[in-house]
């Protein structure tokens, strides 16, 4: 889901966290039948499309370090959900997951402080890497403090939603 950075014009990218925000946060969702948008979501994605945002998940996956799933399931599973968006019209450009936790039960996945686990802004930091992300235009919509101190350490806006319809949410702070 790269795409060279030496390729195409310099875009705007929406940072947007999976759990809470996409999906229904259920605890750990990583089977098809915990799958479930939050209100609005697929609406939101295409919004964003429609404003020429390239939008980009960036999501915690402790539960790879704790040994409640595998990272193949973890990705699988991120994989549906992009499909199940696109045949919704809501183009996501690529996933950033960062399956490392300081309390891992999984000894690969055990890091006292990953620089891709948020509040840390390597994910979003290596998107800006791999794609031609335009920073100055770019900004990050979570549901957790740890989602807007990784945008702010990665210099971008960051937007908290609690829940309600995404798809209103993005349209009252960007129109469209």
């Amino acid at each position: 889901m790269t795409q060279s950075a030496n390729a195409g014009p310099v875009v705007p990218a929406a940072f947007l966290d999976r759990d809470g925000v996409l999906i229904e946060d259920v605890g750990y969702p990583h089977r098809e039948d915990q799958l479930r948008f939050m209100p609005g979501a697929p609406e939101a994605v295409r919004r964003l499309n429609r404003l020429g945002y390239l939008c980009v998940i960036v999501t915690n996956q402790s539960g790879v370090a704790r040994g409640m799933f595998s990272l193949e399931q973890m990705q699988a599973f991120n994989a549906l959900l992009v499909r199940r968006l696109a045949a919704r019209g809501a183009i996501i450009g690529a996933v950033y997951a960062c399956p490392y936790h300081a309390d891992a039960t999984v000894d690969q996945w055990r890091h006292p402080d990953h620089p891709e686990r948020k509040p840390n802004p390597g994910m979003i930091l290596r998107a800006m890497a791999e794609h031609r992300i335009d920073q100055s235009r770019s900004f990050m919509i979570g549901d957790q403090p740890s989602d807007q101190e990784a945008a702010r350490r990665a210099g971008i806006p960051g937007f908290r939603f609690d829940g309600g319809n995404l798809d209103d949410y993005v349209h009252e702070l960007f129109g469209g």
